[in-house]
């Protein structure tokens, strides 16, 4: 019994993963045909919030994560809309004293794949470059469709994994306000999932988990900007062969980020989220660093 229940946290802490998202400007106003490449590195460290019943303690996992990513703007039905496709490489360690034995694992290799489809519906037109420049943005309404595909590295019969083993898909919808200097964004979206059907021979399901963003960005002159993130999200309790685990999870996040030009078409963004509230899954922080090239 603990090794289940172990087993079935450790798997929480990639649907935790998917939810967790603080991605400001996702439904900014840019002009089409506009292609951006990033490269980025996030390392994340914490502890994994379980409940108290359960025999584990000390329940720490940390990673080192690599990630490119490719955006393409375009015109549909003159509105804009934007692709995103990102695929990351995690380097994985957890340990864990399970009744008092202490449990260590470590995984290497590719994280399953994002695909973000997006529209902004109201307020963004499909403009070219020339036309952008005297564009002023008031308010957009857009909608998106986040799809995680199973690529990742997964073991059916090992208890740390880096790939979930099943489909997600988020329908999401945001709203993004300019004042002056200041971008205000707010985001909400529902993570829907496949079955695994290859949980340690037993069968997994997940219950969908919902998620909240807030972020508030002020922009300098020089395209230089700051913003204050935040996201909610809950849900999630997952069932394993018809038996509900303990593993909804109800979290608040709360981090910074910080963009500055560094040549022409080129920036580098750093950010730092924690939790603010954890009530169960993994309790960390994180700190990222993406490098980003824009061209036409």
């Amino acid at each position: 019994m603990p090794k289940k229940y172990f087993c079935a946290t450790l798997f929480l802490f990639n649907i935790i993963c998917y939810s967790q998202d603080l991605e400001p400007r996702a439904y900014a106003n840019v002009p089409k045909k506009l292609n951006v490449a990033a490269l980025g590195y996030v390392f994340m460290d914490g502890n994994v919030v379980t409940e108290p019943t359960l025999p584990i303690s000390d329940f720490k996992l940390q990673s080192h994560n690599l990630a490119v990513s490719y955006v393409r703007t375009f015109g549909l039905a003159n509105k804009l809309a934007r692709v995103q496709v990102s695929l990351p490489f995690t380097f994985m360690d957890g340990s864990a004293l399970v009744a008092g034995d202490l449990v260590t694992g470590s995984r290497t290799g590719f994280a399953d794949t994002k695909v973000r489809f997006g529209i902004n519906l109201l307020g963004s037109p499909a403009l070219d470059k020339s036309e952008f420049r005297s564009f002023q943005q008031k308010t957009i309404l857009g909608v998106s469709l986040v799809t995680s595909i199973p690529t990742g590295r997964y073991y059916e019969d090992k208890r740390v994994n880096i790939g979930t083993n099943r489909w997600g898909v988020k329908p999401e919808i945001g709203i993004s306000k300019r004042f002056a200097h200041v971008y205000a964004e707010a985001y909400g979206g529902v993570w829907f999932y496949t079955d695994n059907n290859d949980f340690l021979g037993k069968k997994m399901e997940q219950k969908p988990t919902f998620s909240l963003q807030a972020h508030a960005s002020y922009y300098f002159k020089n395209n230089m900007w700051v913003g204050f993130n935040t996201t909610w999200f809950f849900g999630g309790k997952t069932i394993i062969d018809g038996v509900p685990e303990a593993s909804q999870i109800d979290n608040w996040r709360v981090g910074g980020t910080f963009s500055t030009p560094i040549a022409k078409g080129q920036s580098i963004r750093f950010q730092y989220h924690v939790g603010a509230f954890t009530n169960n899954g993994l309790d960390y922080y994180a700190l990222s660093a993406v490098y980003q090239y824009s061209f036409f």
